[in-house]
């Protein structure tokens, strides 16, 4: 291409405007203005003639996105530059894809960039695209071409036409920086160096027989003795280490206990004494402690065991239960109810009911029939249960046999694929040494790979200096406003102080505010009406606590009414209990009812069936034990024994001087100090 971008643009101009449709036909004027103008290149030739005859076809289309553009946008360009919108209106609809980004950016560039701006950023513009201009495309040709081949390829480049109409916006308001000139990177020439002379082939030495090695020593796969007899002392120690802790732990620490004198003993006791005196707050809420434990505290300060008959005698002694207000209110709720049921069964028998005896009688006899259907129930589940067990036995016995069958198919199948596995790896030796073949060959043509990647990565070095340029631009912006909105902040704030502050305040407590509310007042009314109202609040209060009293008195009269109606009760309930005793003692106990059912004998057979199976083929994969393996388990068994019999001995032997060491006196966390202050004067 000889022709320039902005040349080429002028040129398909000039042959637009000097076009007359009536008088002459598309190639005679085409070769015509070439032949006028000089124009010998092909790829120029080319060029011009392709935008000429397409502009032409497509005419109809370029009128409605110049109709439109004079009618809204362009109203003060010339009309004499319709041709130069049409130029470019027709290569941003058809020629994108063929030209690029980079080329259609030179042609628009070539030209004044506020007509392009203007122009470019109406027709580009998506709310005016896919509307309107649309709707007139679709009036000369069909929906499907429009959106294929117009309005698809425009929305594609849509992201890199946006960004250079905001290029174009942001030189003409002067904020672009001019870009630095692109130098051309160094292309790397190989050194002008004299090939050396090719290497004479060596002549081939004898390869050497090697001498027959020596056999690797058996004693080198084997553990040496030492290792073993190593063991063997670590494990006899750690025994005896544990035996010593296991000893160790279990004696515990004690001291000398010698007998303290009387003088010590009776001051103990005054201390003990006083502390307890200190506890009286609340003596009367407990029961005094029985006749048997004070006489054995004063016989001696041992603590002895209870005998059975004192323990009868503690356990059937009554004791009386205190009743609170809402057990008390609950019984004679229950009481009132049962009174109420009964007073309502002896009215309804005066009125000529039925008595229910014979009704309960049958309730009896049938509540007694389900029971024993369900006990029967009950026998045949716990059967079942034991049936389904002994199945289950037999079941693991046959899946234990099934899976040494799969273990010896295993074995057979691993023998198969481990031959398999062989061949596929000679196999795969022999590819690996063809494909180290394929690539010895293939370093050959690294050269023409390596200046592939250098073009690639010089591309992508350059699409990212243009990036960082806008981010850097952005940022720039951005840091601008941010300064631009602090600094105004500064002045409101430095307004703001140069005020002067009123220190003193003069207050009228009289006075209202003045806000213009209704419920306005003065701090001295509010003061006053404060005060009347804490009078009428002492006054409520007063009320309240008089109906207090008044309700506490009516509830206690209600509880001694309730306990006299419980009282009553509990005395007719204890008589009547008497009569039944009397009556039980004298009739005989029921027998618990016996199952006989013809499902759970046959249920019981089957099962003593299944158990003889289950030990028939339990005998039979029964494993004899030799008798090396019966002593090694009697001899386990009985250090065991000997162990266990040693821990118990030692755990006896300090729990009994525990128990030793408690005997001798318990004293009270409180008074340890205390005594501890009088040991040490008497000891002085």
């Amino acid at each position: 291409m000889s022709l320039s971008h902005g040349q080429l643009l002028v040129h398909c101009i000039r042959v637009l405007d000097s076009y007359n449709s009536d008088t002459q036909s598309v190639e005679e004027h085409v070769n015509k203005y070439l032949k006028n103008n000089q124009i010998y290149d092909d790829s120029d030739q080319t060029f011009i003639v392709e935008v000429f005859s397409e502009c032409v076809r497509y005419s109809n289309l370029m009128q409605v996105v110049l109709d439109g553009f004079y009618a809204k946008d362009g109203k003060k360009t010339l009309r004499s530059e319709q041709n130069l919108y049409t130029v470019v209106c027709y290569l941003a609809l058809f020629r994108l894809d063929e030209l690029g980004m980079a080329h259609f950016r030179k042609f628009v560039s070539s030209q004044d960039i506020n007509r392009m701006y203007r122009f470019l950023n109406f027709f580009l513009d998506e709310k005016n695209l896919l509307t309107w201009i649309q709707d007139g495309w679709e009036k000369y040709y069909e929906h499907v071409f429009v959106e294929t081949n117009m309005i698809s390829s425009i929305q594609r480049w849509m992201p890199e036409l946006q960004e250079m109409i905001g290029q174009m916006k942001d030189k003409i308001a002067n904020r672009l920086k001019p870009k630095r000139k692109n130098l051309p990177t160094t292309e790397m020439k190989p050194f002008n160096i004299t090939q050396p002379r090719p290497r004479s082939i060596p002549i081939p030495e004898p390869i050497p027989k090697l001498k027959k090695h020596k056999p690797v020593p058996k004693t080198l796969y084997s553990e040496p003795k030492e290792f073993s007899q190593i063991k063997k002392s670590k494990e006899s120690n750690r025994r005896i280490a544990e035996e010593r802790l296991m000893e160790a732990s279990g004696i515990k620490f004690a001291c000398a206990n010698p007998a303290k004198s009387e003088k010590t003993i009776e001051i103990l006791n005054n201390i003990v004494s006083e502390e307890e005196a200190k506890l009286e707050f609340e003596r009367h809420r407990a029961n005094p402690p029985p006749s048997f434990l004070s006489s054995a505290s004063s016989r001696g300060s041992s603590v002895r065991r209870l005998t059975a008959e004192e323990r009868s005698r503690l356990y059937s002694r009554e004791v009386p239960i205190k009743m609170n207000t809402a057990t008390i209110l609950r019984e004679g709720n229950l009481y009132r109810k049962k009174e109420a049921e009964e007073i309502k069964k002896w009215e309804n028998l005066e009125a000529g009911a039925k008595d229910a005896s014979d009704f309960l009688k049958w309730q009896t006899e049938m509540r007694q029939q389900d029971l024993e259907d369900e006990l029967a129930e009950i026998e045949r589940r716990r059967l079942q249960g034991k049936l389904s067990h002994e199945e289950a036995i037999l079941a693991r016995q046959d899946l234990i046999q099934e899976n040494k069958q799969k273990v010896k198919s295993m074995k057979e199948e691993t023998e198969k694929m481990m031959q398999d596995y062989l061949q596929k790896k000679f196999s795969e030796e022999k590819e690996m040494r063809q494909l180290v073949e394929d690539t010895m060959q293939g370093h050959k043509n690294a050269k023409e790979a390596t200046k592939k990647l250098r073009e690639y990565k010089r591309k992508i070095v350059q699409e990212v200096n243009e990036e960082s340029k806008e981010l850097m631009k952005q940022a720039l912006e951005e840091a601008e406003e941010e300064m631009r909105r602090r600094m105004e902040l500064i002045h409101q704030i430095r307004a703001m102080e140069a005020v002067p502050i009123i220190r003193q305040k003069f207050v009228d407590l009289t006075a209202t505010s003045g806000h213009g509310l209704l419920s306005e007042m003065s701090i001295a009314e509010l003061r006053e009406r404060l005060s009347l109202f804490r009078i009428a609040e002492k006054e409520t209060e007063e009320q309240r606590r008089d109906d207090i009293l008044a309700s506490k008195q009516a509830k206690d009269q209600m509880l001694l009414e309730t306990l006299e109606t419980i009282s009553k009760h509990r005395l007719e309930q204890t008589k009547s209990a008497a009569v039944r005793f009397e009556c039980k003692k004298k009739g005989l106990i029921p027998k618990k009812p016996e199952i006989k059912d013809s499902k759970l004998l046959e249920l019981e057979k089957k099962l003593e069936e299944r158990k003889a199976q289950r030990k028939r083929e339990q005998e039979k994969l029964k494993v004899v034990p030799s008798k090396q393996s019966v002593n090694q388990t009697r001899s386990l068994i009985n250090q065991k024994k000997a162990l266990e019999e040693s821990r118990w001995r030692e755990l006896e032997m300090t729990q009994e001087r525990a128990a030793r060491l408690m005997g001798d006196g318990v004293m009270k966390s409180q008074s340890a100090s205390r005594l501890a202050s009088a040991s040490a004067i008497l000891a002085s």
